[in-house]
């Protein structure tokens, strides 16, 4: 409902009130970044009027130029705009951490009682839907980013390079990003951002951080600023780093867990479902944290519980530090939980530091081709990529003992009815691997 022009000025808000509401985010924040960005809109905008809708539009299209979450960030550049760094800080933590207790209690059942019949029984109807949910994400994607031949060309290049030739998900990114930095250059039409977020404009009545609000000093680009915080980010990571190398070595676990997913908070353009063939690819292939079946039903876990999709990342953790035995045999769940929190870590300390130290400078930038071609070709190379991650699901569930084993008619229903109902119907994430599960169980118990 929109208020009247003259509504009072909401009353400024204390960081106990903020640290509140981040709090609550954490734990109601379903939906992926759709529901999870229409979640902020309707509380902030709308409701308690925190922030006008020219300005979160402004903040929303900032994040979705930068790798990682951008959800999660986005709550991250509203608590930096309000309340300095620690604003930020806390709004960000706060929209992960609730998840990762979340899931490290989820993936604790999981590792013991996951073959369990009632357990099995409703994974066995999850990992359909997941094939169904990852094939979604590329349409969603893919109708929002393939708007001319050129995107086209380049998703289906990243395809085959990823399908037939088995090439590195990094060397796609850079690749695109070559290709979009020349194709901006000589065909500027082609790369040029879409509309995306910049919609028509709503009156909620006046907001705390209006339209014409100055920008507070503290969100102003300054060169000492930037160096100081991305001095403490490089400190930061340095010490986590060298924590783990002093106490595990170059080759530990946890060493390798940390490096591998720092390189993965590099390479999140496009949300959690682009990422997710190169933790594959390093998780599953390289390292043996976890393996395919874990893999998929990871991202079921990661469906169904508050917080950003990349959360799927605190699961590999767990269930690789239990495999591996990280604290040794008399330790294995805090071994676990440990490695869960590492990854979590060096999955999200990047995004900090892009909102905290580019925020100003990217958005000084923001809308110029020269810096949103590279994007906009990276995002459609990862809709080809995310398609192939689609098919080797579909693999894995429909022919779970290799393609030389029997077809799952079973599993291959449930996923038609489950790309009916989301490509169709439209139906909800939640709802669908609800219904999804219930199906699965009824199916394992009539086997």
């Amino acid at each position: 409902m929109q208020q009247t022009d003259n509504e009072a000025r909401p009353a400024p808000i204390s960081f106990r009130q903020a640290l509140a509401f981040w709090l609550k985010l954490g734990f109601i924040s379903f939906g992926g970044p759709a529901g999870q960005i229409a979640l902020m809109h309707t509380e902030l905008v709308e409701r308690r009027r925190w922030i006008s809708e020219r300005r979160f539009l402004h903040a929303l299209n900032y994040c979705m130029l930068l790798p990682g979450p951008e959800a999660q960030q986005l709550a991250t550049y509203i608590g930096w705009l309000m309340h300095r760094s620690w604003g930020g800080i806390v709004a960000g933590a706060l929209f992960v951490l609730p998840s990762l207790a979340i899931l490290i209690g989820l993936s604790w059942i999981y590792i013991v009682f996951g073959q369990q019949p009632l357990v099995a029984g409703l994974f066995y109807g999850i990992k359909p839907a997941v094939t169904a949910l990852v094939l979604h994400a590329a349409h969603r994607i893919g109708s929002r980013t393939l708007r001319n031949s050129w995107l086209w060309a380049i998703a289906a290049a990243a395809f085959v390079a990823i399908f037939a030739l088995q090439a590195p998900f990094p060397l796609i990114v850079l690749g695109a990003a070559l290709i979009g930095h020349f194709g901006g250059r000589l065909a500027p039409q082609r790369f040029a951002p879409g509309g995306g977020h910049d919609g028509a404009q709503a009156g909620y009545g006046p907001a705390l951080i209006d339209d014409d609000t100055p920008t507070p000093p503290h969100a102003r680009f300054s060169r000492s600023r930037l160096a100081r915080v991305l001095m403490l980010g490089g400190a930061l990571w340095l010490t986590g780093m060298g924590c783990l190398l002093a106490l595990w070595g170059w080759q530990g676990t946890l060493t390798q867990m940390g490096w591998f997913f720092s390189k993965a908070a590099l390479l999140t353009f496009g949300g959690a479902y682009a990422v997710l063939p190169y933790v594959y690819q390093g998780a599953v292939e390289q390292q043996h944290w976890v393996t395919a079946a874990q893999m998929m039903d990871g991202l079921a876990l990661g469906e169904t519980t508050p917080g950003p999709l990349i959360m799927v990342v605190a699961f590999v953790g767990f269930v690789g530090g239990w495999t591996q035995l990280v604290l040794g045999a008399d330790a294995v769940l805090s071994g676990a939980a440990l490695a869960a929190c590492v990854v979590t870590a060096f999955t999200f300390l990047p995004s900090f530091v892009f909102i905290l130290a580019g925020g100003p400078l990217v958005e000084a930038t923001h809308g110029k081709l020269q810096f949103t071609a590279p994007l906009t070709a990276i995002t459609a190379a990862v809709v080809g990529v995310i398609v192939n991650l689609a098919l080797f699901f579909a693999g894995h569930v429909l022919w779970p003992q290799g393609l030389s084993g029997p077809f799952d008619a079973v599993s291959a229903l449930i996923a038609v009815a489950a790309c009916v109902a989301l490509f169709r119907y439209k139906l909800g994430v939640l709802p669908l691997l609800a219904a999804c599960a219930a199906a699965g169980l009824v199916a394992a118990s009539l086997r």
